[in-house]
């Protein structure tokens, strides 16, 4: 079932602003647990880290910041 419009653009709204703020505090905490690298293995894992978290939501950010396309559909006579 595909998500509507405005429910992917609430969605990704909630994304932003409460998972990935979870996401970097838990990413730092994950680095922190082992001796710290040289700041180049640093960089690439947090690098690499911030790619993986959009992969699976690549989807849902697809085409929100578009126009709606369901109102462009409702004005047509």
């Amino acid at each position: 079932m595909a998500l509507s419009y405005k429910a992917r653009k609430r969605w990704a709204l909630i994304v932003l602003l409460v998972g990935l703020p979870v996401y970097i505090v838990a990413a730092v905490n994950i680095v922190d647990l082992f001796e710290r690298p040289s700041f180049w293995v640093e960089l690439l894992v947090y690098i690499g880290l911030g790619i993986l978290w959009a992969i699976p939501l690549r989807k849902l950010f697809r085409g929100i910041a578009q126009a709606d396309p369901d109102a462009q559909k409702a004005e047509r006579p």
